[in-house]
């Protein structure tokens, strides 16, 4: 993988309504292959700024740039095409179709990246499910019929099918007891590791910080507290960051 930032944001303005701004990020950069936690309080912004890095939603002002592509230049269909192929989501429900099994969940994310899909890498899909501990029994059982954690690492399975180049996650752990978020932890780092791809990590849980390479407060990059959507701001600020790796 190339050292090309999997985001950059640049100036960055949103806001559902005029009266109510979300967010302002003048500088925002997370470079391509590392691991980044992203911290804030519920009703901070942090599930707004993942789905405008997605492509889910666009910047009423400024950049965001994903893998060296602006999406906000993107027509709907193709931001749609874009996410499917090089951004793996994984949300706190999941999103799983329930009445579909496990396989045609994976299908059914393959089909919106062709040709692009699994199909090149035959071996790719074994892989996973032994990473994630997942038998090959599974593929039939409908999403319905597991158990949060199995649904979980479906959830993850299918983020991950078609390769992405950029792995995001939102709050993940808020159904799992301590142990289990211990374990899902260490499975999504190998995993990360497994694929070479970029995390963005986001959780308001501070006890999961361990292991990543970067540990970002969403309130040092936005300045919405500070700033209007009808003022400009001139300066760019970098995020504040401190390394968590090898942290205790």
């Amino acid at each position: 993988m190339d050292k090309l930032a999997a985001i950059h944001i640049q100036d960055c303005h949103f806001a559902y309504t005029p009266e109510s701004p979300i967010l302002h990020i003048p500088s925002f950069i997370v470079e391509a292959g590392t691991t980044v936690f992203l911290r804030g309080p519920s009703g901070s912004g942090k599930s707004t700024l993942l789905q405008l890095c997605t492509g889910m939603l666009i910047p009423q002002q400024g950049q965001i740039s994903i893998l060296g592509q602006t999406i906000s230049t993107l027509s709907a269909s193709a931001r749609d095409r874009f996410r499917a192929i090089h951004i793996g989501v994984v949300l706190q429900q999941f999103n799983l179709i329930d009445y579909l099994s496990v396989q045609d969940n994976i299908k059914l994310a393959q089909h919106f990246a062709k040709p692009e899909a699994l199909d090149k890498h035959p071996d790719y899909l074994d892989e996973l499910l032994k990473a994630l501990h997942l038998s090959q029994n599974i593929l039939q059982q409908k999403a319905n019929a597991l158990s949060v954690g199995q649904q979980q690492r479906v959830a993850i399975l299918r983020a991950l099918i078609n390769r992405p180049k950029l792995l995001i996650v939102d709050e993940p752990t808020s159904a799992l007891d301590e142990a289990a978020k211990t374990g899902f932890m260490e499975m999504l780092f190998r995993l990360q590791h497994l694929t070479d791809c970029t995390l963005l990590f986001v959780s308001h849980d501070m006890r999961l910080t361990q292991g990543f390479d970067q540990v970002i407060d969403l309130a040092d990059i936005n300045h919405i507290a500070t700033s209007s959507m009808s003022t400009a701001h001139t300066g760019i600020t970098t995020a504040k960051i401190k390394t968590a790796k090898g942290a205790q």
